[in-house]
């Protein structure tokens, strides 16, 4: 490997032309310019110069070595500037999030990016328990989780509650316990839970959702309110969800006397050294997820 210090004085002699000039340029003696040209020809075994008098001219092996070595230490300076950058606008930050959190935060993160280009926002869509590897194993740089399983090697923080809300489509108008038997259910991945938490708390005869007809179901977030606002069933999802639904005439969110919702933590891995541009997006995220759409 050529010393990086020996090829920054022989470049520097060779744009130059003069040692005395090189040598203040680079603080130096004239002697020490010298010597260092004669360790670089002497690790390479070649001769990089002829001297004429108090002139000089490059040798063939020196004029290559002038060409490739000012890359080289460009590119040298380059990677040094880049390693040492930490702008709050440059550079990407990878986070993930459940499905509703994730229809709720994103467009917000694309218009931080569309202000400033140079930060590139990765957002994955994905459950709790993949979150929480994904962070342990600093596949990512934040993760929006509803639960956690208070893992050792993360930083947790409650930034929000969502709501639960009960949806069915926009022509039923008043909800009774009979009128969800008779509509029946259309599940998706966490509907267990989410019903759970919400219908239990508002009707003394839930047990658990498989008392209601299964209408179908639906792994998509933005798909599971397709078959509700066709009239084929109810469901229970997150407000963000809810929200997000592109066809809302077609739906009716209906208010319980007892509210229900998801605590969400915005988490890290304690052992990782958090760059200034995922720092600025989590001090956004909690504002973004509280703001009333």
């Amino acid at each position: 490997m050529i010393n990086p210090i020996w090829l920054k004085t022989f470049c520097t002699l060779a744009k130059v032309g003069h040692f005395t000039q090189t040598a203040e340029r680079l603080f130096m003696t004239q002697s020490g310019v010298s010597q260092h040209i004669k360790k670089l020809e002497q690790q390479l075994d070649v001769v990089l110069l002829v001297r004429e008098g108090k002139s000089f001219s490059l040798t063939e092996a020196g004029t290559k070595l002038q060409q490739q070595g000012e890359k080289l230490l460009q590119q040298t300076e380059e990677l040094a500037k880049a390693i040492k950058q930490d702008d709050p606008l440059v550079g990407i930050v990878k986070i993930a999030s459940p499905g509703s959190v994730g229809l709720k935060l994103y467009p917000q993160l694309l218009g931080i990016q569309q202000q400033s280009p140079e930060l590139i926002i990765d957002h994955a869509f994905a459950p709790n328990n993949q979150i929480e590897q994904e962070l342990i194993t600093r596949k990512i740089d934040l993760g929006l989780m509803t639960q956690t399983n208070n893992s050792t090697e993360l930083v947790c923080d409650k930034v929000a509650l969502e709501p639960l809300v009960l949806v069915t489509a926009s022509k039923i108008k008043s909800l009774s316990w009979e009128k969800l038997l008779e509509l029946g259910f259309i599940s998706h991945p966490d509907a267990a839970h989410h019903g759970q938490l919400l219908l239990s708390e508002n009707f003394a005869e839930f047990k658990h959702i498989k008392q209601f007809p299964h209408k179908g179901f639906s792994n998509q977030i933005s798909l599971i309110l397709e078959p509700v606002s066709r009239g084929l069933g109810f469901t229970v999802l997150p407000l963000h969800a809810v929200n997000a639904f592109h066809n809302k005439a077609a739906i009716r969110m209906h208010t319980l006397k007892k509210p229900a919702g998801e605590n969400i933590y915005l988490c890290h891995n304690k052992k990782t050294f958090m760059a200034s541009r995922a720092r600025y997006i989590k001090s956004l995220i909690a504002d973004y997820l509280n703001a009333v759409k």
